[in-house]
Parts: C-alpha cells; sequence; structure tokens
C-alpha cells in the first residue's frame, strides 16, 4: 500500500517517537546533564510519595544559620546537665539519710535560726536601753563592761565556765588528722560554741592546726592523742552537730578513731592567752 493510502492512525502512530516499555516500578533513566526546572517536575510527578519524602530529606540541607542553632542548642544542654549532675551530687548524702536523721538536721537549723533571732533581740533591747536610760552614760558604761567581758571569753584572755560538752577522741592507730580536728572545730562554731579548749591548748579566732608526726600541733603546741574538747555552749545544739550524717563523728569513726561526747551542767575553760598588741591596727575613736 502506497504512502497516500495510509489512514489517518496509521500515520499519527509514525510521526510519534517509539514507545518503550518500562517494568513494574522501574524509572526511566534520567537524562544526561543538568536538569531544567520543567524536567525536574516531570520526574518528581512520576514518583511515589514517599519517594518524594525520601529525597526531601536525603542528603540534608544544612545552611549555616541551622548549624549555629544546633550548637547553641547542645552547649545548652550540657550546661543543664551538668548542673543537673551537680545538683544530683551535693543532694546524695540527704537523699540516703534516715528519716530521723533528716529530723535532726531540721532541727539543728531551726536552733541556728532561733540563736541569730535571740542574738537580735538582745542587741534590740540593748539599743532600747541606751536610748530610754535617764542615765546614758552610765548604761553605756555597763555595757562597755559586759562586752569587755564577752570579747575576752573569746578572745581567750580570760577563763569562763558554763554548760556544754566534753568530747574525747581516742586516735589509737594514729590516723587521727589535723584537718578532722579543724572540721569539729567549725562545727563546734557552727553550732553556737562560745569557747573551746583542747588539752589545755584555748582555741581562738586566729587558732590554727599542723600535723606533727602522729600527732597535731594547734598554734605551735604539740599535743598528743587522746584529744580532748571542752566545749561551753548549748548541749543540745552542740552534740546533734557532730553527729550529723556525714559528720565529725562518722568521719573520724572511718578512721578507727573511737569518740565519745558528754553533756554536763558545767564546764571549765581556763586555758589562757595572752593578750597581744596589734601591730598596725588602731582604735578609730583615739
Amino acid at each position: 500500500m502506497s504512502n497516500q493510502e495510509q489512514t489517518p492512525e496509521n500515520r499519527l502512530r509514525k510521526e510519534l517517537p517509539e514507545e518503550v516499555a518500562f517494568g513494574a516500578g522501574e524509572a526511566p533513566e534520567a537524562p544526561e546533564g543538568p536538569e531544567t526546572p520543567e524536567e525536574q517536575g516531570n520526574r518528581q510527578a512520576g514518583l511515589t510519595g514517599r519517594q518524594r519524602l525520601a529525597q526531601g530529606l536525603w542528603p540534608p540541607r544544612v545552611t549555616r544559620a541551622q548549624l549555629i542553632v544546633a550548637l547553641l542548642l547542645f552547649g545548652l544542654g550540657f550546661g543543664l546537665a551538668v548542673q543537673v549532675a551537680s545538683n544530683s551530687d551535693s543532694d546524695s548524702a540527704l537523699r540516703g539519710a534516715r528519716q530521723e536523721d533528716l529530723v535532726r538536721i531540721l532541727d539543728e537549723l531551726d536552733d541556728r535560726t532561733q540563736r541569730l533571732e535571740d542574738e537580735k533581740q538582745g542587741l534590740e533591747k540593748q539599743r532600747d536601753e541606751l536610748e530610754n536610760s535617764s542615765n546614758q552614760a552610765e548604761e553605756a558604761r555597763r555595757q562597755t563592761v559586759e562586752k569587755e567581758r564577752q570579747l575576752g571569753i573569746l578572745a581567750g584572755t580570760v577563763a569562763a565556765q558554763g554548760p556544754g560538752i566534753t568530747m574525747t577522741i581516742d586516735d589509737t592507730k594514729g590516723t587521727v588528722e589535723a584537718d578532722m580536728l579543724l572540721d569539729a572545730i567549725q562545727e563546734l562554731r557552727a553550732a553556737g560554741a562560745e569557747a573551746i579548749q583542747v588539752n589545755g591548748v584555748r582555741v581562738v579566732a586566729g587558732t590554727y592546726l599542723t600535723d606533727a608526726g602522729n600527732s597535731v600541733s594547734v598554734d605551735g603546741n604539740k599535743i598528743n592523742a587522746p584529744y580532748r574538747f571542752k566545749v561551753i555552749g548549748k548541749p543540745q545544739d552542740l552534740e546533734p552537730a557532730l553527729n550529723i550524717p556525714g559528720g565529725v563523728v562518722q568521719t573520724l569513726e572511718k578512721e578507727q578513731a573511737t569518740v565519745t561526747i558528754e553533756r554536763s551542767d558545767k564546764i571549765v575553760v581556763d586555758a589562757l592567752r595572752a593578750a597581744k598588741r596589734p601591730d598596725y591596727a588602731r582604735s578609730s575613736s583615739q
């Protein structure tokens, strides 16, 4: 049959490109060279939704701003993690304490608060007495003498007596060191101790302790075990402060030392320190 006798359908098929059969799930081969936007749109139209989602997510396209934000968020998260870990370590001792130990700690905090409140009221009373006294000069002298006596006790220049405790540390193994005794002194001061004496040496604000072989030196005076503390203060505050979980008594017992504490209505602290005149400091009233 000649070209003139071909039907319109056959003539149309001659003009179209040959059909290419694709297998199930196969995609046409990507053309060589960069695709135009129109070609990319046609290719995306032939993909399933899952395939388009995978192409959108991978490979990831991260901008500089997104990278900076990610680094900042990582630093913030790391800082929060460190803070939480620090708080957990500081609270671990209380978290593992027994209920009666927690009650004892709360009682001690209440006692310290009450002592500060009493001291505040005492100072306010002195102020009112000075303001209201008809003979303010005499009242001022009386308060000056009382304050001098109190400062003499703190400075160790006068003897003192009153209720308190006696703590004896028996160190047969020679494991007790100066820093452990210093911790005991600090804990006693925090609990309201007003006068302390260790093996005949008066403890004052400038007292220092050092190790001296198997013994301890207090302000240059060598003392040997057993270490005997005479402490004037409220016994109900002093003894619990030494027995708190992880406190002085438990630390010393871990070093195989034996600690005994006795309460008394009368403790005598009679070791004295010589009054020392400052080399440079002078009263501002002079």
